[in-house]
């Protein structure tokens, strides 16, 4: 290879491989060694050639090509990196932009000139490559979603004469205020996304913008072209900058309309957004609050990273901001609260919905499953980097602390585990409740013995007893074990029971025999992971409005065994992200969040005693092994309760161990017939999981489309 010297060079790539698409770098070592700076990431379609322009900024020493990101077979036909002249490269950047930039794609060249020169003031090559580089915005599509939008997406939209035809079904449609703080977005995104609005299939809008004093001179005359070209369109041009809550208010005092709708300034609303809101309004008129589904636009205007969301699920919320965009209110409920709150800044819609929780009905919030909103990845947006910003966790943790304050005196607010997440304690009254925690066992003394003793040794919370159920154990050892503790510690006790095995019958056995206020069903094959297992789980379970709760448990190799149940996995309910890595975040950061689920494993289970007996515990009679739990779970919320999953009780949970695999004939045949019962007494609740969006797949439980 002949001496690549300081200078500009285009990477010139055609590869083929088993996947359709990936990601290829060439990490440039200028003397520094080979570093995340100095790295040409270029994506590729298979056996199609890509190239990338890039910046030498001192002589090359070594190439490192790292063709793929993942094991494959390959074979490269063309890898070349030539030299571009000085003289040529304005040219060639601007070539560039008006191919593959989403807002300049196939605008007229001088025209791109002089909308690049007004909006920075002069066209300098810095910019130009700014631009040029905003086309490579990571993350690449995904095919899966791609093939989404192709064959699931598009052939669910209407048509004009279905626009039409839902248009007119309409007794009383509502008119939607659309509010849009403004400062200083580049020109081609405002544009973008007042054309977005203008372009709706739903015609009953009203545009509400607030220009918080933008210094960039287009912003106005942009502004001041849309508002004389559709009276719809109304813009307030405050006097003096006072940042995005204040300037959403100015636009919510000009707002007349039943609903409104709230945007952000670079943004951009799908075709339909509005209709489907409309639709959704007209069929549940008590409606107060909707949101929709969300994806994000990459520097190329391609949609990626779609966020396919859990139906309303107050605990998600109060440990991050899922419902996000499309976020629409009725007007009344804003003028009720008096708008925005100026001081939380940067979680201003997660304030703004945290004070309308008071008074609105859980049913009167609207998840519609579908794509409304488009969040552009641009440098300094929220969507591209939501650990960019920390004031916007700060400013989240104040919205909620004073929520709290004022609904739940005592209870905490702290950052969560990963940017823009929140964690909320819950107080536990002085004395602490006795918790019974009932522990099915039989033989197998050192799988027991290991549950028991980190119980009694590792756990914080102390008020509890444990009853070991001893279904029938007849091992010597084991026998010495339940001897050896009932003297060391007095809190635990074991009970006989010598019966058949029948999960669902030994353990309501223990619950008659349990003193607790709370009572816990554990398997024999847990052991702890972190003291506060317990704290944090009677934490929730005293709150009223929660019926079980569930923990997070892992496999002895440290991948994960259950983060919640979701129904309609593999017919009755999948464990939510299994197998996944300990550390892993899960979909949306949804492994180390608080939430709402339908079920939650009775490996390690706490539930109020009152609540236990109120749907008369576990099913013995259909479900002596199997989805007992799901069944519990499911009698518990349809007794009006919250099933929840925390991701702060950590267990190890060694599945099964003591009972073997469902491999005879006999076990075989009980399991089918515990299927069968399942879906003949709960039917279209096992299909429909409010917290799994449908658009998620139900062959796996790793959250993929």
């Amino acid at each position: 290879m002949s001496k690549i010297e300081t200078g500009w060079y285009q990477f010139n790539l055609t590869l083929n491989c088993s996947e359709k698409q990936g990601l290829a770098k060439c990490y440039l070592d200028t003397g520094k060694g080979f570093n995340e700076f100095e790295t040409i990431a270029l994506p590729f379609k298979k056996g199609t050639s890509a190239s990338r322009l890039f910046y030498l900024e001192a002589p090359l020493v070594a190439l490192r090509f790292d063709p793929l990101e993942k094991a494959c077979s390959f074979s490269v036909s063309q890898f070349e990196i030539k030299a571009i002249s000085d003289n040529l490269i304005e040219q060639a950047l601007l070539a560039r932009v008006q191919k593959e930039h989403q807002s300049y794609r196939n605008m007229d060249l001088a025209k791109i000139k002089e909308s690049i020169a007004l909006e920075s003031g002069s066209l300098s090559l810095k910019r130009l490559v700014e631009l040029y580089n905003e086309t490579f915005s990571f993350t690449l599509p995904s095919i899966d979603y791609e093939e989404w939008i192709e064959s699931v997406e598009q052939s669910s939209l209407p048509d004009s004469a279905q626009v039409s035809a839902m248009l007119k079904s309409m007794v009383k449609p509502p008119l939607i205020s659309v509010v849009m703080p403004v400062y200083n977005p580049a020109e081609i995104y405002l544009r973008a996304c007042l054309d977005s609005v203008i372009a709706q299939s739903y015609p009953h809008w009203e545009l509400c913008i607030a220009d918080d004093k933008s210094p960039k001179e287009h912003v106005q005359r942009v502004l001041r072209e849309y508002e004389a070209r559709d009276p719809r369109i109304k813009v307030v041009y405050r006097h003096k900058n006072g940042h995005i809550s204040a300037a959403s208010n100015s636009a919510l005092e000009v707002a007349t309309g039943d609903y409104v709708a709230l945007l952000d300034h670079d943004d951009a609303l799908p075709e339909h957004a509005l209709l489907f809101m409309a639709q959704a309004i007209c069929i549940q008129p008590d409606t107060q609050i909707l949101y929709s589904d969300e994806d994000k636009l990459n520097g190329r205007g391609e949609r990626f990273d779609p966020h396919f969301k859990s139906d309303w699920n107050p605990d998600l919320f109060f440990s991050q901001n899922y419902v996000s965009h499309l976020g629409v209110y009725r007007r009344s409920l804003l003028t009720k609260i008096g708008g925005f709150r100026l001081g939380v800044e940067g979680s201003q819609d997660q304030d703004l919905l945290l004070r309308c929780l008071p008074h609105v009905k859980a049913e009167q919030i609207v998840h519609i499953p579908r794509v409304l909103y488009h969040w552009r990845t641009i440098e300094g947006s929220t969507a591209l980097a939501s650990g960019e910003k920390s004031y916007t966790t700060d400013a989240g943790i104040k919205a909620l602390r004073d929520y709290f304050a004022a609904q739940h005196p005592g209870v905490v607010v702290e950052a969560g585990l990963v940017p823009n997440t929140y964690r909320v304690r819950y107080p536990i009254p002085e004395p602490a409740p006795l918790v019974s925690l009932l522990i099915p066992t039989r033989d197998r003394r050192s799988l027991t013995e290991t549950a028991v003793r980190s119980i009694l040794e590792k756990s914080t919370y102390t008020h509890f007893e444990i009853l070991i159920l001893d279904n029938g154990s007849v091992e010597p050892e084991t026998l010495e074990f339940f001897s050896q503790i009932q003297q060391e510690d007095s809190r635990v006790k074991v009970l006989r029971y010598d019966y058949p095995f029948n999960y669902s019958a030994i353990n309501n056995f223990g619950a008659r025999h349990a003193k607790g206020t709370v009572i816990g069903l554990v398997n024999n094959d847990i052991e702890v992971i972190n003291p506060e297992w317990l704290t944090e789980m009677v934490s929730h379970c005293l709150r009223p409005e929660i019926g079980c709760v569930g923990a997070k448990l892992y496999y002895s190799n440290d991948t994960l065994q259950h983060g919640g149940v979701i129904l309609g996995i593999g017919g009755v309910g999948g464990h939510s992200h299994k197998n996944f890595t300990r550390n892993h975040p899960g979909y949306f950061s949804r492994l180390v969040l608080t939430q709402s689920l339908s079920a939650v494993t009775a490996a390690c289970l706490l539930i109020r005693k009152e609540i236990f007996d109120h749907v008369s515990g576990l099913d013995e009679e259909n479900l002596k092994v199997a989805f007992n739990d799901v069944d519990f779970c499911l009698k518990v919320r349809q007794a009006g309760y919250r099933n929840l999953w925390t991701p702060y009780a950590e267990l190890y949970h060694y599945e099964s161990i003591s009972r073997g695999v469902e491999d005879s004939p006999e076990k075989i045949a009980r399991f089918a017939k515990e299927v069968n019962f399942m879906k003949a007494k709960w039917g279209r609740q096992l299909e429909i999981d409010p917290f799994y969006s449908q658009n998620l797949t139900k062959e796996r439980e790793d959250f993929s489309i």
